[in-house]
């Protein structure tokens, strides 16, 4: 077991939620799930909790009702090695949800995910400014976050 897990706190579809990312992400699963009994809050038999793994990652989902929301304040970020790679976790997860800005998107129940391609960090600490200006400007314009147009901007002379 991983020492800290990820918890997300769905009105009611979290075992709706769950198949979509498993079905999204290789290496994924879901895992037990616990049911609400007699005494509630939720109804008898509907799901409380759901374990789940997304690429291997654990997390844990539940039923808790309408009192809180997913913010922007937290989010995941998919390190994609390819364009086709960020072309197809973007397509899945911003399917039915929101496309932001700077590779960021909200999906369909309202959680926020970057898709954002593995060199940004290299990109992004490079220690030519000129470079990075460069890149952070291009990210700025971009929704979904392009990399052969980033690449070819951090190699502008």
């Amino acid at each position: 077991m991983q020492k800290i897990t990820p918890f997300l706190w769905f009105d009611n579809q979290a075992e709706e939620a769950v198949n979509f990312y498993t079905s999204i992400f290789k290496n994924s699963q879901v895992g037990k799930i616990a049911r609400y009994g007699e005494s509630g809050p939720g109804p008898q038999g509907s799901v409380m909790t759901i374990a789940f793994q997304l690429n291997g990652q654990d997390f844990l989902a539940l039923n808790g009702g309408p009192h809180f929301k997913f913010t922007e304040a937290v989010s995941f970020v998919v390190n994609c090695e390819t364009q086709a790679e960020i072309d197809e976790f973007w397509e899945k997860l911003s399917e039915g949800g929101e496309i932001q800005q700077c590779g960021w998107l909200k999906d369909r129940y309202g959680l926020s995910w970057q898709i954002v391609p593995t060199v940004i960090d290299e990109l992004l600490t490079d220690s030519d400014p000129a470079r990075r200006e460069r890149v952070a400007q291009a990210i700025l314009q971009m929704t979904k976050l392009d990399l052969p147009i980033l690449l070819q901007v951090y190699e502008q002379a």
